[in-house]
């Protein structure tokens, strides 16, 4: 796709949603945003790898700040599980290591069970993930991959689609840091089998559904169309409306008096623009976060 040259606008903030592609990086899709926009903030608050497609939720302007208050769960992929063969990335991408008979539906439905609920998940070779300051797929395409340690990891549900001998598509709720392409891996093992995953689509992240994002093209046609106000990148929060007084406060960090019984406050303007997120803190709320920029 043709781009066209980046476009000069005044300070945009919000919250972008974007179907990413198959085939382009999460960074590409910073990139292409950044330049459409014509703005250098423009942050995501999670990854997607290069073969999958689906939700990233990106934030713009101011709205890189909101980062840590926007909820991220749970994370809902479709997915599409191979049995019969394990790879060295746990996905299509890579080369087999090792293959299997095709496991029967009742161990896969027993495995399925196992692999629901708080596990402990050993990440795949092929991932982003540190140990002495090495990135451990920088030591497996050097072929000394890293020995990695299981981490916690939330598996909420899945849902079969669809299954076939050789071929399970479904979709699975889970939290933040749940590596899709190593339940497959797990699957295949737990199955007493050996598989892979060869497709993946992220459908929702949080209050946010991959329905309401733009494609990339969508978001070169229209440019800043598509940017949602900052107040919808942080939904699940109340809101609190802030006369002329305690807007002044509130701009300067100074507290106001809470009207609402919770523990983070989102406060709006008259406009119902984002002002802050306030902390509660007895009969008060305290920002501590402040969109204003003098």
């Amino acid at each position: 796709m043709r781009r066209r040259p980046p476009v000069r606008t005044s300070a945009i903030d919000g919250v972008l949603l974007v179907d990413k592609p198959r085939g382009v990086t999460s960074h590409d899709v910073v990139a292409v945003a950044r330049r459409a926009l014509g703005t250098k903030r423009v942050g995501h608050t999670g990854t997607l790898d290069p073969f999958a497609t689906g939700l990233l939720v990106l934030l713009i302007g101011r709205g890189t700040r909101l980062a840590q208050y926007v909820a991220g769960e749970p994370k809902i992929y479709d997915a599409t599980i191979v049995f019969g063969a394990e790879t060295t990335s746990d996905d299509l991408t890579g080369e087999v290591t090792r293959a299997a008979a095709l496991p029967k539906p009742a161990d896969v439905d027993r495995a399925i069970e196992s692999l629901t609920g708080s596990l402990l998940q050993t990440p795949p070779d092929y991932s982003a993930k540190q140990v002495a300051g090495r990135r451990a797929y920088s030591a497996a395409r050097a072929g000394t991959p890293l020995a990695l340690d299981p981490v916690p990891v939330v598996v909420h549900s899945w849902r079969i689609r669809r299954r076939t001998d050789s071929e399970l598509e479904v979709t699975i709720s889970c939290g933040s840091g749940t590596y899709v392409r190593a339940l497959a891996r797990d699957l295949g093992r737990a199955a007493t089998s050996a598989a892979h995953l060869a497709a993946l689509r992220r459908v929702r992240s949080g209050p946010f559904d991959v329905a309401e994002a733009v494609t990339l093209d969508d978001l070169d046609r229209d440019r800043t169309a598509a940017v949602r106000p900052l107040r919808l990148a942080i939904p699940h929060l109340p809101t609190q409306l802030l006369g002329e007084e305690e807007l002044r406060r509130v701009r300067h960090g100074n507290a106001v008096a809470a009207g609402i019984e919770a523990p983070l406050v989102a406060l709006l303007d008259s406009g119902d623009q984002l002002v802050a997120i306030a902390r509660r803190e007895g009969s008060l709320l305290r920002p501590c976060l402040v969109m204003h920029d003098e």
